[in-house]
């Protein structure tokens, strides 16, 4: 039997990500997943906070051609309610930032990932599936497909949805579904992005255009189901003139490319986020739509998380409450980011007039204060700087007249 520090099952992007910071880290890993081709047309926008912790692990740079600045970031009303919301615009430079983060193709971070695991000395990946985990003498001891067993002092559960570890540590998920499917493809247009992103709200759902290289973006386009189905029986000619009459020509002829795919939106929350020595992080721990480009960036602060609980001396055993210690620690970002997207994906369905107004207000706000907006910007980006920043200007405000 082969024992590791950590066990990481699962190696799509959250667990590869885990693995290869983990490992970084000082710790002997082993990343336990069946090898499989991935053929993934999708793209991950990354917020700064984000692109800074893959720059820490020193992958950047191999990422960074290939991905394209979100520098501003505006909303407009697409519906034709009677109190529609005002146009509401982001930038990047009213923080100090050139972008808020970097739309990059999920095959480069796939395959940058894979050769940064390959050849990162600590962490051993093992082909093959996860069968069964239980505690023996209080340690994890993982059963594989292949009859093979490896104990490990911590376990980390990104095996998505149907979960193996989850279901092994007895935690219990809560799951929703939305009467809503997201058409996900890439286009080529005429106009040149100048690397700004726009979500039209919808009657129903967002349909968001984000930068990539060059003069193409990728879309996620939320409908009904049936309409989903419509959309993907349209030849391409089709789809593209849909694509360019829903975008208003914002970005003038449009060409969309092979492989357009339709997902149904559902969210998925754990009851815990770790137990004992179990912790899950990305799909296995929270799920929901494709809103505000929160997804991987909450599955990357679980990641972070998990690294600032053993990373401070790597000679030192992983505590064995270290999924309690997680669990505290993650609850108020996943909790308040799953409520919050929830919110406003309901928000933009419901007809109930007082809802509508509340949204509609609400942008009022941010487009009228400027304070406000500035931190809902910085808490989109990195959920706490703001508070922590106003914290820090009190404490030194005070020094000041200390020592004055």
């Amino acid at each position: 039997m082969q024992d590791f520090e950590v066990a990481v099952i699962g190696d799509g992007l959250a667990g590869s990500v885990a693995a290869l910071a983990l490992g970084r880290a000082g710790r002997k890993v082993a990343l336990v997943a069946p090898k499989v081709e991935r053929a993934d047309s999708r793209t991950t926008a990354l917020m700064d906070q984000s692109i800074r912790f893959i720059d820490s692990l020193g992958i950047w740079d191999k990422i960074a051609e290939d991905s394209a600045a979100l520098s501003v970031m505006q909303i407009l009303d697409g519906t034709k309610r009677l109190l529609r919301a005002p146009p509401a615009q982001f930038r990047a430079a009213d923080l100090g930032l050139y972008a808020f983060g970097y739309n990059i193709p999920n095959s480069v971070l796939n395959k940058v990932l894979a050769e940064a695991v390959a050849s990162e000395p600590n962490v051993t990946r093992i082909d093959a599936s996860l069968d069964t985990l239980a505690l023996t003498g209080g340690l994890p001891v993982l059963t594989l497909g292949n009859g093979d067993e490896i104990s490990a002092a911590a376990v980390v559960g990104a095996d998505g949805r149907a979960s193996r570890v989850r279901e092994g540590a007895g935690i219990h998920v809560r799951r929703w579904a939305y009467p809503q499917t997201a058409v996900v493809l890439n286009f080529a247009h005429e106009i040149p992005h100048g690397n700004v992103s726009t979500e039209f709200h919808t009657e129903t759902g967002p349909f968001t255009q984000v930068p990539l290289p060059g003069s193409r973006s990728s879309l996620v386009w939320v409908v009904k189901p049936e309409e989903a189905q419509r959309l993907l029986s349209l030849s391409t000619a089709e789809l593209s003139s849909e694509v360019e009459r829903r975008m208003q020509s914002l970005l003038g002829k449009v060409t969309v490319e092979d492989g357009a795919e339709a997902w149904p939106l559902s969210s998925l929350m754990a009851d815990r986020f770790g137990r004992d020595r179990i912790a899950l992080v990305g799909e296995t721990a929270h799920v929901f739509p494709p809103i505000g480009a929160q997804g991987l960036n909450l599955s990357l602060r679980d990641v972070m998380a998990l690294v600032d609980l053993l990373k401070d001396d790597p000679l030192s055993p992983v505590p064995a409450n270290l999924g309690d210690r997680f669990n505290r620690h993650r609850r108020p970002d996943v909790m308040t980011r799953t409520l919050g997207v929830d919110l406003l994906n309901r928000s933009l369905l419901s007809d109930f007039l007082p809802m509508q107004m509340a949204r509609t207000a609400g942008l009022h706000l941010l487009t009228a204060v400027g304070p406000m907006r500035n931190l809902l910007m910085r808490e989109g980006i990195e959920p706490g700087r703001s508070l922590r920043d106003f914290a820090d200007g009190i404490r030194q405000s005070f020094q000041r007249k200390k020592t004055g």
